[in-house]
């Protein structure tokens, strides 16, 4: 079964592919209990979030970079 879904996203064009994967992830992270982050990567995150209310002009939307990405092709 894996190798017919995997020829299958092949012939799926490189958007639909990413869009594909996207939703593929988002029902693992719905399932929340299907992996848990280590203290490093909260700690990580923290970080992160801090940085991003401390200058909230800095940075790119995930809009942004999708976007710069699937015109890069």
């Amino acid at each position: 079964m894996q190798n017919q879904l995997t020829e299958a996203a092949r012939k799926l064009s490189i958007p639909d592919r990413i869009t594909l994967v996207e939703e593929i992830w988002d029902t693992i992270a719905e399932e929340n209990q299907a992996f848990e982050l280590t203290d490093a990567q909260k700690r990580e995150l923290d970080r992160r979030l801090e940085s991003s209310r401390a200058n909230p002009g800095q940075g790119r939307t995930w809009e942004e970079i999708k976007a710069e990405f699937m015109n890069f092709r």
